[in-house]
């Protein structure tokens, strides 16, 4: 018996890094996921592996930036397993983006990141709450970042603006019994990290981290599968810093 058993959850972003343990461990917790990403083939291949072990998942794509799209991950869901109880709005552009400035990034560009970085969250728990609200609420995680305390260009706002929206969207949702967290890891250690951010950088960052190492995908899990449990169900609006004591808030 699993703690999500009987229950139903979209992880957007799922197919790979962060998404992909997030998805994992809350099919091994006996949730049905959907492995949302718009790299089909990376979502059937964790989808794959879920199944592979015994779960039950299904993948689909998603853009999280366009309402459309949203909208039939949504659809397809309530159709295969009857509900939605959770969602992750994990999905973000980070392996690859540009490095630049908010005074000279491209115009394009900056509007592309956010609508996807800062909007999709919005976008996808539009397209799910009022199923949630059917099944008697549920419980919805944004992937915030420390980056929202620090300079970090666009990527910074983006997920600064995540904070807010989560706050924002706790007190529109509370009466429908639906909670939302978010989660701020610090510095990770996955492929995108190791592409992305210069490597010197990542040395510094974590000189100054009290716990002196960099996260793992597996330090972020715990967080996650508590947030959406019944352990959680009087928090929410709350941004839960998982980063090793990089960031302190008071």
């Amino acid at each position: 018996m699993g703690q999500f058993d009987n229950k139903v959850a979209i992880v957007t972003g799922a197919g790979g890094g962060i998404g992909q343990a997030y998805a994992e461990a809350l099919a091994r917790e006996g949730a049905a996921v959907v492995v949302a990403d718009i790299n089909i083939e990376g979502a059937q291949k964790v989808t794959d592996g879920i199944k592979g072990e015994g779960g039950t998942a299904l993948a689909l794509p998603v853009d999280v930036s366009d309402p459309v799209s949203a909208k039939a991950v949504a659809d397809q869901t309530l159709a295969e397993f009857g509900g939605i109880d959770y969602l992750v709005n994990n999905a973000a552009i980070f392996g690859g983006m540009k490095l630049d400035f908010l005074i000279t990034v491209d115009w394009d560009y900056y509007k592309k990141f956010m609508s996807v970085n800062l909007d999709g969250a919005l976008v996808c728990t539009r397209a799910v709450y009022r199923k949630m609200a059917k099944r008697g609420g549920g419980a919805i995680i944004n992937q915030s970042s420390t980056a929202a305390w620090l300079y970090s260009n666009f990527y910074g706002l983006a997920k600064a603006g995540v904070n807010s929206l989560t706050q924002q969207l706790a007190t529109e949702l509370g009466g429908q019994n639906i909670r939302i967290n978010a989660i701020a890891p610090g510095p990770i250690n996955t492929e995108a990290n190791r592409t992305t951010t210069p490597q010197e950088m990542v040395a510094d960052i974590v000189k100054g981290i009290p716990l002196s190492r960099m996260g793992e995908v597996d330090d972020l899990v715990g967080m996650c599968l508590f947030l959406l449990s019944d352990h959680a169900k009087w928090i929410t609006g709350q941004i839960f810093n998982v980063d090793g004591g990089q960031i302190f808030r008071s």
